[in-house]
C-alpha cells in the first residue's frame, strides 16, 4: 500500500513554498515520524515527517516550488522496515543506493544514524556525532541539533573575541590575480524579505519620528532584581519585556498604531500581538508573542526565550510567526546608534530599538551622564497622523524613564 506525502497547511496568506532539502533518499526505508525533507514558506522552513514507515518514493525534486496539497512523495508500506533508526545497518538504508560513494553510508559501524543532511554538516563544521544532542524520533540526531552544537563550537585555531561571532577565515588574494565573484541563489525567505520590504515601501506611507530615553531606572530596575527574577522564573531580565510592556500600555492611548487597512477600512483591535524580531542563522525572522499586553514581565521573557530557541534551531512553525500587530526591532544588538526600520506589513507601527550609549544631558539645569538610547517609530501616515505618533512614543519613553508606572499601569 502507498501512502501519499502532502504539502500540509502553509498558514494565514502562505499560497506557495519551496521543497527545501531531501533528509532521505529515493528508495531508503524511513520510520513513522522520522523527518524526510525540508519545506521553505514564505513564513518558515518546516521540516516534515513521514507519517507511517516504509519504502520511500520521491516525486518531486529539491527547489520545486509546490502548494498546499500537492503531492511530493509516496511511502510504500509493503517495503516498512520495523528496524529503528538507531541501530539499522547502513547496508538497508537504501537499496538505490548501492551505487553512491563509499563515504555515503548514513551510520558508521559503531556510531549514530545520521541524516544525509546531518551528515553533511557534521563533516563540514568537523563534529563527533557521538557526542551530538539528538533530540529526534528513536534518539535521532537531527539537523536543528547539528546546527545547534555547529552554532556552539568555536574554531580551535581562531578563538573569537567576546559577544563575536566565530569568524570564518577566507585566504588573502594575491595582488594582481584577476578577482572572481560568486553567485548563491537567494533563499525562499531571503526572496519573501525582499519582496515584503519593497510592498512596504510601495503601498504604505512610510514616515519615521524620533526619541531618545533614559535607561537609568530600567538599568538600575534590572541590576537590583534579577538575581531574584532568573532564580524564580528560570529566565533572565532583559529590555525586551519592558520596551514590550510599554508599547503594549502606549497602544492603549494611540490604537491606530496597533491596527491595519483593509480595503477601505481600519481594523482597530483590543490586544496587542508583538512580533519580536530576532536574528537566525537564515536570517532575519518575527516570531509573535500572542496577548503580549496580557502577560507579565516574567511571561513576555519565557515566551521570547522560547521563540528565540526555536529561531536558533530552525523549529519555528508557521502559527510562531503569523499574527503580529506591531513590531519591536533591536538594532541595537548589532551597535545600530540610529536607523529607521521598515513596516511589516499590514501592520501600522514598527519600533526601532538601538544601542545605549552614555551621553551628556541636561537635568535640572545640571550636566550629567546618562544611558541613552535613540528610539524610531516609523508608522503608517495613511492611519496614523503625526500627532498620534510622538505621542505614542512619548508614551513609551515616559513608561521607561519610570518603569514602576507599568507595574502600576498608569
Amino acid at each position: 500500500m502507498a501512502v501519499q506525502i502532502k504539502i500540509p497547511s502553509l498558514g494565514e496568506s502562505v499560497t506557495e513554498a519551496v521543497l527545501g532539502t531531501w533528509l532521505a533518499q529515493e528508495g531508503q526505508n524511513v520510520a513513522a515520524d522520522e523527518i524526510i525533507f525540508e519545506l521553505e514558506s514564505d513564513k518558515a522552513n518546516m521540516e516534515i515527517a513521514a507519517e507511517v514507515a516504509g519504502a520511500l518514493h520521491i516525486l518531486k525534486q529539491e527547489g520545486d516550488t509546490v502548494a498546499e496539497g500537492d503531492i511530493v512523495a509516496e511511502i510504500d508500506t509493503a517495503s516498512a522496515d520495523t528496524t529503528p533508526p538507531t541501530s539499522r545497518p547502513a547496508a538497508a538504508a537504501s537499496t538505490a543506493a548501492s551505487d553512491a560513494p563509499a563515504d555515503s553510508s548514513a551510520e558508521s559501524k559503531d556510531g549514530p544514524f545520521l541524516s544525509p543532511a546531518v551528515r553533511r554538516i557534521v563533516k563540514e563544521e568537523n563534529l563527533d556525532p557521538t557526542t551530538l544532542p539528538a533530540t529526534g524520533p528513536g534518539n535521532r540526531i537531527t539537523k536543528a541539533d547539528a546546527l545547534q552544537a555547529a552554532e556552539t563550537k568555536a574554531p580551535a585555531d581562531q578563538p573569537p573575541a567576546a559577544g563575536q561571532a566565530s569568524p570564518r577565515i577566507t585566504p588573502a588574494p594575491t595582488p594582481g590575480a584577476p578577482r572572481t565573484e560568486t553567485r548563491v541563489r537567494m533563499s525562499r525567505m531571503r526572496q519573501v524579505i525582499a519582496r515584503r520590504m519593497v510592498e512596504a515601501q510601495r503601498t504604505a506611507a512610510i514616515l519615521t519620528t524620533f526619541n531618545e530615553v533614559d535607561l537609568s531606572a530600567v538599568m538600575a530596575l534590572r541590576a537590583e532584581h534579577k538575581d531574584a527574577f532568573r532564580e524564580k522564573y528560570d529566565v533572565g531580565l532583559g529590555f525586551m519585556s519592558f520596551f514590550a510592556k510599554a508599547c503594549c500600555a502606549a497602544a492603549g492611548s494611540v490604537p491606530e498604531l496597533n491596527a491595519e487597512i483593509q480595503d477601505d477600512e481600519i481594523v482597530y483591535r483590543d490586544g496587542v500581538n508583538m512580533g519580536i524580531a530576532v536574528g537566525t542563522p537564515k536570517g532575519l525572522v518575527v516570531p509573535v508573542v500572542r496577548d503580549c499586553d496580557l502577560l507579565s514581565f516574567a511571561g513576555i521573557e519565557q515566551e521570547i526565550a522560547r521563540l528565540a530557541a526555536k529561531g536558533r534551531n530552525g523549529k519555528l512553525g508557521v502559527n510562531d510567526l503569523s499574527g503580529a500587530t506591531f513590531t519591536i526591532s533591536n538594532g541595537g544588538v548589532y551597535g545600530s546608534l540610529l536607523s529607521t526600520p521598515i513596516l511589516n506589513p499590514p501592520q501600522s507601527g514598527i519600533l526601532g530599538m538601538h544601542k545605549i550609549e552614555k551621553r551628556p544631558i541636561v537635568v535640572d539645569d545640571a550636566i550629567v551622564i546618562r544611558p541613552m538610547m535613540y528610539l524610531a517609530l516609523s508608522y503608517d501616515h495613511r492611519i496614523v497622523d503625526g500627532e498620534g505618533a510622538v505621542t505614542f512614543l512619548v508614551h513609551v519613553k515616559e513608561a521607561l524613564e519610570a518603569p514602576a508606572r507599568l507595574l502600576l499601569e498608569i
